[in-house]
């Protein structure tokens, strides 16, 4: 049974997104305090945590320092609740390793549907589900993708360069999965969107899609102005070359 954290401190909210949860099936833990929170999530002998969610505004910790720290020892996903028209939060949480966010107010059913993609993702919620209708996943192909030194094993969900291992959260890893199957066809931002997140998404968070191409480069250590592996083709949008 996959363990959710919920860390929000308007109770009423974190009860609602409680119930919706676990009526799916799902082991949910509360906290209303950042601090606390992380004193759990980063606590070694704790039941694993298998995705988290995170309100930005919290009494002692913010949402955006837990989401950094957490994100320095976990590679789960992260969801960031963010307050309506906050778009300043919303790009923070990516760029501390959240994976991906849901402004407030919002539909429980919503949420629970980005819970189980981001799951999917991570390789840890049933295989069964991945046709729903919820939410896309990456096509299905070769469990072994390689481009020069750049090695995914879909299988592990592992990721390596030159034989380094490369720390991707679920939503990179799914991005640079995408680029490499596209086996050097340019994918528009749009595409990359809706084959991770799933076309009714797209317009509350296409702009994510940018961030998460720059944490790639950082990662893999390549430059925006002249990129060895994930080059853009402006007015169009990104590439894998074979």
């Amino acid at each position: 049974m996959p363990r959710i954290l919920v860390v929000d401190d308007e109770e009423a909210i974190a009860e609602l997104i409680g119930v919706y949860l676990r009526n799916e099936g799902f082991d949910v833990e509360m906290f209303g305090d950042g601090a606390q929170a992380a004193i759990r999530a980063l606590d070694p002998h704790a039941a694993p945590i298998d995705l988290a969610i995170l309100d930005v505004m919290l009494p002692r910790l913010d949402g955006l320092e837990l989401c950094r720290r957490i994100r320095a020892e976990h590679a789960y996903p992260i969801i960031m609740l963010t307050a309506k028209g906050e778009q300043a939060d919303r790009v923070a949480g990516l760029t501390f390793g959240a994976d991906d966010y849901v402004v407030k107010p919002f539909l429980p059913l919503e949420l629970v549907a980005r819970v189980k993609a981001q799951l999917r993702r991570a390789t840890i919620y049933n295989p069964a589900e991945a046709g729903d209708a919820a939410a896309g996943s990456p096509a299905s192909g070769p469990s072994l993708l390689v481009r020069g030194g750049l090695v995914l094993d879909i299988s592990a969900h592992e990721a390596t360069l030159n034989e380094r291992p490369l720390p991707l959260t679920p939503t990179e890893f799914s991005i640079l999965q995408l680029l490499l199957e596209a086996n050097g066809a340019v994918l528009s931002a749009r595409e990359l969107y809706c084959g991770v997140f799933g076309e009714g998404y797209y317009d509350k968070g296409s702009g994510s899609i940018t961030v998460h191409i720059r944490h790639l480069r950082e990662k893999m250590g390549d430059s925006f102005e002249e990129p060895h592996y994930i080059k853009t083709v402006w007015g169009c949008g990104y590439k894998i070359e074979r």
